[in-house]
C-alpha cells in the first residue's frame, strides 16, 4: 500500500464539498518547466480557478508523436504547487504512473478515457491508492458504455476512494459531428441518475476539440448542474505541442468564465420553491394522464395484434407506419414540439407496439 505524501493532500479540493461550480485549468501537455510554471502564475491570479492540470503520460493514439515527458515533469508540477499553493492533479494510466504521483506529492489523480475502458488497468491503479486518501477523477470510456465508466468509479470506492468525481469528455462515434468528441448528454444525465453521490465535471476542451465551441459545451453542463469544468489552457495556445486547437490562453479562459451563466441547483428564495412546486405538481398531473393515455392505445395495439392473427395479416404494415409517422409529424410540429422530439417518440411506441403483436401473433406470454 502507498502512503501519500505530505498532510491534508489534496483537501483544498473536496468533491463532495463544492457548492458552487469550480474550475480546473491548465495545459494538455506539461511541455517544459518554464512553460508549466509561467502557466500556473498566470492562472493563480484567477480566482475561480481551484486546481492546476497538466499532463505528464500523455497516452496518444498512433506512436512517434509526444507522448510526455512522464517522472522527468512530476517536479515541475511541485514547483508550481510549492509556489501557487494550487493543487496540481495529472493523468495516471497504470500502477507505476500512481505510485510515482504519489511519491511526487501530486494532489489530484485522474484516469483517462482510454484507461477506463479497461477493467483491468483501473484495478491495478485501485490496488496501488488502497488505503490512500487522495481526490480521484474518473473520465468516461472512449466508447458510449455507461457500466464501463460506473465500473471504474466503484472499483475506486471498493478500495476507499471516497473524494471522487467523474469527467464528461465526450464519447468516440462513427457519426461525424462538430464536436471532436459526441457529448451524447443523456450517458451522463444517466451516471448522475445512477450514482448521485458522484459529482460531474465536464472537460469541454475535449468534448470540443475546438476552441471556438468550448463556450456553448461549458454552459451546457453548466445547465444541467455539472459541478466543475477542466478547461485546457495554454500560453499560446496555437504553439502546444498537443491538441492546440481546443486549448485557449489564460486571457481568454477570464473572458470565457466572465461570460458563463453559473446556476444553482436550488433557490433560497421561498417564493421561488414554491412557484417550482406548483409547476412541477402540474407536471405530474399531466404525466400520469399521458401514462393512462398510453396504456390506452396499447390496449388497442393488442386487439389490433389478435385481429391480425385471426385473418393472417402481417404485424408491420409500412404504408400506415409512414402515414402515422407524417400525420404525428405535422401535428406535433404545429402544437411547438420539436421534430427530434416527436419521431424519437413515435419511434419508440411502433417499435413497442410491433413488439407486442408479434408476442399475440406467436401465442408468447407478453411479459
Amino acid at each position: 500500500m502507498m502512503e501519500a505524501a505530505g498532510p491534508g493532500r489534496g483537501a483544498e479540493l473536496d468533491f463532495t464539498k463544492q457548492k458552487e461550480a469550480f474550475l480546473i485549468a491548465g495545459p494538455c501537455s506539461a511541455e517544459t518547466e518554464a512553460q508549466v510554471l509561467e502557466t500556473a502564475r498566470l492562472l493563480a491570479k484567477n480566482p475561480k480557478v481551484k486546481a492546476y492540470r497538466a499532463g505528464i503520460w500523455k497516452p496518444r493514439t498512433r506512436p512517434n508523436s509526444f507522448e510526455g515527458h512522464g517522472q522527468k515533469a512530476l517536479p515541475w508540477l511541485a514547483k508550481v504547487k510549492a509556489e501557487t499553493g494550487l493543487p496540481v492533479a495529472t493523468e495516471v494510466a497504470n500502477a507505476a504512473h500512481t505510485e510515482s504521483a504519489l511519491k511526487a506529492g501530486i494532489d489530484i489523480l485522474w484516469i483517462g478515457a482510454r484507461t477506463t475502458v479497461n477493467p483491468f488497468s483501473v484495478q491495478e491503479i485501485a490496488e496501488v491508492l488502497r488505503g490512500v486518501s487522495i481526490p480521484v477523477m474518473v473520465k468516461n470510456p472512449v466508447t458510449p458504455d455507461l457500466q464501463l465508466w460506473i465500473g471504474a468509479v466503484e472499483r475506486l470506492q471498493n478500495v476507499g476512494i471516497r473524494n471522487l468525481a467523474a469527467i464528461h469528455r465526450g464519447f468516440t462515434t462513427f457519426e461525424k459531428t462538430k464536436f471532436r468528441n459526441a457529448p451524447e448528454w443523456s450517458i451522463p444525465i444517466e451516471f448522475k441518475r445512477l450514482m448521485p453521490e458522484i459529482p460531474m465535471i465536464c472537460d469541454p476542451s475535449h468534448i470540443a476539440g475546438n476552441r471556438k465551441l468550448l463556450f456553448h459545451v461549458a454552459q451546457k453542463a453548466l445547465d444541467l448542474d455539472y459541478r466543475g469544468l477542466m478547461i485546457e489552457t495554454h500560453p499560446r495556445p496555437d504553439e502546444a505541442w498537443s491538441d492546440a486547437r481546443q486549448q485557449i490562453s489564460p486571457g481568454e479562459l477570464e473572458t470565457l468564465i466572465g461570460n458563463l451563466s453559473f446556476t444553482r441547483q436550488q433557490s433560497e428564495n421561498q417564493e421561488v420553491t414554491g412557484q417550482l412546486r406548483l409547476l412541477r405538481e402540474k407536471i405530474d398531473h399531466i404525466d400520469n394522464r399521458l401514462l393512462e393515455i398510453l396504456s390506452e392505445r396499447m390496449d388497442l395495439v393488442r386487439a389490433i395484434g389478435q385481429y391480425k392473427k385471426d385473418n393472417g395479416i402481417t404485424v408491420l404494415q409500412i404504408n400506415r407506419w409512414r402515414g402515422i409517422r407524417q400525420d404525428r409529424l405535422q401535428n406535433g410540429l404545429s402544437l411547438g414540439l420539436t421534430e427530434e422530439m416527436i419521431l424519437a417518440l413515435y419511434e419508440l411506441i411502433h417499435m413497442e407496439s410491433i413488439q407486442l403483436q408479434e408476442r399475440i401473433i406467436h401465442g408468447k406470454n407478453e411479459a
